[in-house]
């Protein structure tokens, strides 16, 4: 018995110097911060890309109008958590309509300045060679059957802009948000809140117009093109809502990054791409396969990576931003000028993305979406 006690003494002995010695395991990397503003229309986007991202912990959804109406947003983003698994993530509501701009207006201006290509939910003329679908209904409490399948879980009860002011303050300095429909949100937000801008980290948006030309040879590509052939610095998200832009260009952001349409004419979703998620066999690569149309550019696509892959980033340049709200002929068109020769109106400085590797960037969002996805993921 004494020899035991002896053997276990010099063996409690042992581990502790050897517990004294050993380093301490390294703390686990914080994830990143993100909350999506978005009028969400299916698979393509911003928050699955987030939510595919380990590194990545999204707060939120906030939904708008835009490319459809809010509960339509709604919806899409709700399925699209259901199928990745990530029903804790909620769901906020915002704005339904503009804050000035409506569609009687809109009607106004083109009686003067001639039609709009695209105006969302608005849209009245969908010219008959078009190969994309209509936007839908122009009641906003109609939401059509999804392709992707219809959701059975429920949305928040909060307001997006309130969701987005209480977020931000329990989080000041940590949350990089992303905007990728018109600015409506945002701009209530920072009205409830002048300190909400100054305490996000930073703010990446699709929107604006520089001088897009067309990069792709086919049909869609000069489809899509119409958009800014003749009006090169029009672009859908700010003219929906220019007043709700206006706000967001002049509030204290600590950092921007702005997408406009220029880099997006040099991407495409493709059939080649979507066949190429087959192998992973997963629901969502599943769904790609009939829930996402080819054709369409890769808008909000180069937000997301561009901030999650910086190196697709092929050219870019610093310029003061604004977007005009006088009723004439460029009402929601992008002002943009050179340090040199800006107004000193109160716009801020941007960082401009002007294009990007198309190859690189396909290749990493191939990679998130082919992870697992809800049990499987963990």
């Amino acid at each position: 018995m004494r020899t035991m006690k002896i053997m276990l003494g010099a063996l409690a002995l042992m581990l502790g110097v050897q517990g004294a010695n050993a380093k301490p395991a390294a703390p686990a990397t914080p994830k990143r911060l993100v909350i999506v503003d978005d009028d969400m229309i299916g698979l393509n986007g911003v928050p699955l890309l987030l939510l595919q991202s380990p590194d990545v912990e999204v707060l939120g959804i906030t939904t708008t109008s835009g490319s459809v109406w809010r509960d339509t947003a709604t919806a899409y983003a709700l399925r699209t958590l259901e199928i990745l698994g990530r029903t804790d993530v909620p769901v906020v509501p915002g704005a339904t309509f503009p804050l000035l701009n409506s569609a009687e207006a809109t009607k106004r201006w083109e009686g003067q300045y001639g039609r709009l290509v695209f105006k969302g939910p608005w849209t009245d003329y969908w010219p008959g060679d078009t190969i994309q679908e209509h936007p839908g209904s122009t009641d906003p409490t109609k939401v059509p059957d999804l392709p992707i399948g219809n959701p059975r879980t429920k949305p928040s009860a909060e307001v997006a802009a309130a969701f987005l002011v209480r977020m931000v303050k329990a989080h000041p300095g940590e949350i990089t948000l992303f905007a990728t429909g018109p600015m409506t949100n945002i701009a209530i937000a920072q009205s409830l809140d002048p300190s909400f801008a100054a305490n996000v980290k930073e703010i990446l948006y699709m929107g604006g117009s520089l001088a897009p030309h067309q990069v792709l040879e086919g049909p869609s590509a000069e489809q899509f093109a119409r958009e800014f052939v003749n009006s090169p610095r029009r672009e859908f998200n700010i003219r929906w809502d220019p007043e709700a832009a206006k706000i967001f260009a002049h509030a204290p952001w600590k950092k921007i990054t702005m997408i406009p349409v220029d880099p997006s004419t040099g991407t495409q979703w493709t059939r080649t791409f979507l066949d190429g998620l087959k192998p992973a066999h997963t629901p969502l690569s599943e769904l790609f396969q009939t829930g996402l149309e080819p054709g369409y550019p890769m808008w909000d696509e180069i937000v997301a990576m561009a901030w999650l892959n910086p190196e697709i980033v092929t050219k870019d340049e610093t310029l003061w931003v604004d977007f005009e709200t006088s009723q004439t002929a460029a009402y929601g068109d992008t002002l943009s000028w050179t340090e040199s020769y800006r107004p000193h109106l109160g716009e801020q400085a941007q960082r401009v993305i002007l294009s990007v590797d198309r190859a690189k960037m396909e290749a990493a969002m191939a990679r998130l979406y082919m992870r697992p996805v809800g049990k499987a993921a963990k």
